[in-house]
């Protein structure tokens, strides 16, 4: 069985260089099964994981935004501590309305490219935690061994990648919004 272009080292995707010619004709990743549950389930993934993912980030945009503005979050004093040249005070309820913001601006697909740049200035911010203060984030001074806090900041790089995806189909986005609107409701 050869894969695409007749290349015999092909299966599907599956890369299998060096198998003996009679294994390769018994090894397969495409089935008929696998064909038709494709034919049923892309387009269904196509249609629901941008709004899913958006609904998802603006949920924990404005999650953790409102455990700020009500003084109940676990990361105030982390926060105040890498700003410690702003006033905790004000400046943690004030990311916290900045996070709703953001949180509401991906519920409701309203000035997304405004939104999508709100939330890369404040995760990357977050980052700054691991410039400021590297005793709270990296265990013994090791970059490779993250401390819990180290561990939370971290997982901000997949709100960013997840913030990154949404964007990539903002131009597209805004062509099909009518029909997005029907898959929202």
């Amino acid at each position: 069985m050869a894969g695409p272009r007749g290349n015999p080292d092909v299966i599907g995707s599956l890369r299998l260089p060096g198998l003996p010619t009679g294994y390769r004709e018994h090894v397969s990743i495409e089935t008929p099964m696998l064909r038709r549950a494709d034919r049923i389930l892309v387009p269904m993934v196509r249609k629901w994981s941008i709004p899913i993912l958006r609904w998802a980030l603006g949920i924990t945009f404005v999650w953790f935004g409102a455990l700020k503005v009500f003084e109940v979050s676990p990361v105030a004093d982390m926060v105040a501590s890498t700003v410690y040249f702003l006033d905790p005070e004000w400046f943690v309820p004030a990311l916290g309305v900045f996070e709703i913001l953001v949180g509401v601006g991906l519920l409701l697909r309203v000035w997304l490219r405004l939104v999508l740049a709100m939330i890369f200035l404040q995760l990357v911010g977050t980052f700054l935690v691991f410039f400021l203060m590297p005793e709270v984030t990296f265990q013994d001074g090791n970059p490779l061994l993250l401390t819990t806090e180290g561990e939370f900041i971290t997982k901000n790089s997949v709100l960013l990648g997840a913030a990154m995806v949404i964007g990539s189909q903002v131009e597209q986005d805004e062509e099909t919004i009518p029909a997005q609107k029907e898959v929202d409701r």
